[in-house]
This record gives structure tokens, C-alpha cells and sequence, in this order.
């Protein structure tokens, strides 16, 4: 299956599957911090089960205009959510596709997991599901650091990441992009957690802390270390996943 291409407010790429019937039901993907832009296992998975399915490159990373870090990427999501009822271009044969989404779901993990945290706050977005996302960025971890990110981001993945000039600073001051920060304004019915006790990466006390704080739901695992997306579509998790989807 291939997948087709689409730009959003002319700069954010992404690619998508549109389903083989009427569809109002979408899931939009969140890239972790670093990682690669491959996902069609998981937009081909959901795509036969009546999604459209989104996987959006944020702004300055990959194919995608801009700078990133200039703006929080959440906002890139958002963007997203935005322009599919106005409409966009399936790029390879101009056929343009308007969407009245009747659900938006946000899947997302680690790094991409505060777009997709905060982007729970758009009306439109119905619910969210998480693997080990980071919920603080000023909470270190023997793993990793900012610098040791920023570092290993430059050297191994070079202009995949195009950043702004001050965008490692701005997650250093704990006031940008960050989910603790927005206890308050995060509605926790919409928002499912999982998350491994012998992740070193991101750990998970924080992250209890923060979903007990928001009161979503969260399947805290003894073991997994640091769960990536490929475990959307592992029995396990799809299928509680599906029930939280499922439950109004």
C-alpha cells in the first residue's frame, strides 16, 4: 500500500491514508524526539480499520518547512486538526479531501508526547493515547539530558532536525512545550498513559505523578523499558487501547 503525501498550512508534510469507506473517524501521529519518519505498519493498521490516518513531520524536522522549536510543536498538530475540514491536496494527483472529523484521536510517545498531551486541548480532539512521554523536561534522568539530546540529535541525525536558534534553551526554562505546566487547562478523561517502570529514558514516577495529577488513566507496566510506537498495534495494547477509545 502506498502511502499518499499532503502539506498542511504549506509547510508541515505529511503523509496519510484515506479509508476505502465514508469516514469522519481520524488519528493523527506524533513523532517522537528524535526518531525516524516511518510509521506505515501503524498507518496501514489503522487505516484498514476506518481511519483516516495523519503522520505529520513537525516544523524543521525532514521534509517539513521552518525552524523547530520556534514554535511549540503541538501547535504543528494542531494545524493539522485545523485544515482537514477546509481542505488539502493529495499531492501526487491534485484531488483534494475535506474531512468533518467526528473523532480525532492523537497517538503519540516519548519526546512527541507532550504535542500530543497538550494538543488534547482542542475541542476537536477526542482522545489520546501515550507511550512513556515526557511530561517535564526539567526532570533529568542518568539516560539523558537537553545536552546530551541536542548533542546526539546534531551528530546522528544532522539536518533532519533544523532547529531554532534558541530552541534547546527554550526547553531548558521548563516553560516551553512542557505538559506540567498545564495541569489546569488538560481535561485527564481524554488522555490514557502507559508506561514501564524499567524505562531509564523517561522515568516513570514523574509520570504517574503527572497522570494522578490529571486524572487519566494509566497502565503502569513492571517491565517494557522505554515502550515505542510499534506497540500501538501489539495485541496487548491495541486492545486497551480500543477500549478506552471505545468508552464515551
Amino acid at each position: 500500500m502506498n502511502l499518499s503525501r499532503t502539506k498542511f498550512k504549506n509547510e508541515i508534510v505529511a503523509e496519510f491514508l484515506m479509508p476505502k469507506r465514508k469516514s469522519g473517524k481520524v488519528i493523527i501521529f506524533c513523532d517522537g524526539l528524535p526518531s525516524v519518519p516511518f510509521k506505515k505498519p501503524l498507518l496501514e493498521f489503522f487505516n484498514k480499520k476506518g481511519y483516516w490516518v495523519f503522520h505529520p513531520r513537525y516544523r524543521g524536522t525532514w521534509e517539513s518547512e521552518g525552524k523547530f522549536l520556534r514554535t511549540s510543536p503541538e501547535k504543528d498538530i494542531l494545524d493539522v486538526i485545523n485544515q482537514l475540514p477546509k481542505g488539502f491536496k493529495d499531492l501526487s494527483n491534485g484531488t483534494i479531501h475535506k474531512i468533518s472529523p467526528k473523532t480525532i484521536y492523537i497517538f503519540g510517545g516519548s519526546g512527541g508526547g507532550p504535542a500530543a498531551i497538550l494538543a488534547s486541548r482542542h475541542p476537536s480532539v477526542s482522545k489520546v493515547v501515550v507511550f512513556a512521554p515526557v511530561v517535564n523536561w526539567q526532570t533529568p534522568t542518568e539516560a539523558i539530558t537537553i545536552d546530551s539530546l541536542a548533542k546526539f540529535i546534531k551528530i546522528a541525525f544532522g539536518n533532519g532536525y533544523r532547529l531554532a536558534k534558541n530552541g534547546w534553551d527554550k526547553l531548558k526554562t521548563g516553560k516551553f512545550y512542557n505538559p506540567i505546566n498545564h495541569i489546569k487547562e488538560i481535561d485527564g478523561r481524554k488522555i490514557f498513559i502507559i508506561q514501564a517502570k524499567d524505562d531509564k529514558t523517561i522515568l516513570w514516577k514523574p509520570v504517574a505523578k503527572f497522570a494522578q495529577a490529571i486524572n487519566c488513566q494509566l497502565l503502569l507496566l513492571k517491565k517494557g523499558e522505554h515502550l515505542s510506537s510499534s506497540n500501538f498495534i501489539k495485541p496487548y495494547f491495541y486492545n486497551r487501547i480500543k477500549r478506552f477509545l471505545d468508552k464515551s
